[in-house]
């Protein structure tokens, strides 16, 4: 009978999420791990396999979570809301990279940059995951066309591509160095050339203050 684990597993997967984060695959040893977990490197190979193993399931959990922080903010409703539902979300990307002092940027985007050319795990991952905050978007942009708030000729797709390079995108000037409110501007000019119909208002589009990983 199989001796049941005498560590937290998902306490061992925050750490070693913690310094891949910091230093990336390449300048993370399975030492600097087995450190910062205070477990034995025979524990590690154990549990989770090889660096590279241990690496896909820190990855896999990251692309779940900023998937579900979507989910949460793009969950559908009354098509009167989507178009608030979209703004939430967008300002919420831009609210969490202007607060990032330690510009770390997010693991996403850093795991993909270094490791999809050659990695096909990475690279699945985060296809499946570009796709799904692309779906969520499309969702609630034509939600807001059934409503009248974004121009009903517009094609839903493009639009949803534009807001995911946004959002991604601002997560790399933020890294990058650019000013927390350069950094805000930027959500609310790209919610502000969303197509309305000819002879609508627009509808006031507000900052989201909330926070969230």
């Amino acid at each position: 009978m199989p001796r049941p684990r005498a560590f937290d597993e998902r306490q061992v997967l925050e750490r070693a999420r913690e310094q891949f984060w910091a230093t990336g695959f390449a300048g993370t040893r399975m030492d600097d791990i087995a450190q910062v977990t205070g477990l034995g490197k025979g524990s590690l190979y154990g549990a989770f396999g090889d660096k590279g193993k241990l690496f896909h399931r820190v990855f896999g959990d990251w692309c779940t979570a900023v998937v579900e922080v979507a989910e949460a903010r793009l969950a559908g409703g009354p098509d009167a809301e989507a178009l608030a539902r979209l703004s939430g979300y967008v300002h919420l990307m831009a609210e969490n990279t202007a607060s990032d002092t330690t510009r770390r940027g997010c693991l996403l985007a850093k795991g993909a940059a270094e490791l999809a050319q050659q990695d096909p795990t990475v690279a699945g991952r985060s296809a499946e995951t570009m796709t799904a905050l692309l779906t969520l978007l499309r969702t609630e942009i034509t939600a807001a066309q059934r409503h009248g708030d974004i121009d009903g000729a517009a094609d839903p797709e493009q639009l949803a591509a534009l807001l995911l390079t946004v959002v991604r995108g601002i997560e790399a000037v933020g890294k990058a160095g650019l000013d927390p409110e350069t950094v805000r501007d930027i959500a609310s000019t790209a919610l502000a050339v969303l197509p309305v119909p000819e002879g609508r208002k627009r509808s006031a589009i507000r900052r989201s203050p909330a926070r969230e990983n």
